[in-house]
């Protein structure tokens, strides 16, 4: 027997592509107590999702209201044009 041990890579799935990636390629977006927030260092408090660090994923999340999906809640236009903001500075 090896003395070799395998470590497993989380995976997330991007809310945008729907593709699976490991987790340390993405970014976090948290939701706490009736707030979202961009979480870049996935250890803040509340449900996650996680979204690829690409453009196109994330014109295609806010285009089909990824957000509101993933949470199952309604964000107010001035919420999630805030986070797509956030994500796009981030570059």
């Amino acid at each position: 027997m090896s003395d070799l041990i395998i470590k497993r890579v989380p995976e997330r799935t991007c809310i945008g592509c729907r593709e699976k990636k490991p987790k340390t390629e993405m970014i976090r977006i948290a939701f706490y107590e009736g707030s979202l927030s961009v979480d870049r260092t996935g250890k803040a408090k509340g449900r996650g999702v996680y979204i690829c660090d690409d453009p196109d994923c994330r014109a295609k999340a806010k285009k089909t209201n990824a957000l509101q999906r993933a949470f199952r809640t309604g964000f107010d236009k001035e919420t999630v044009d805030r986070i797509f903001g956030e994500l796009e500075n981030n570059d």
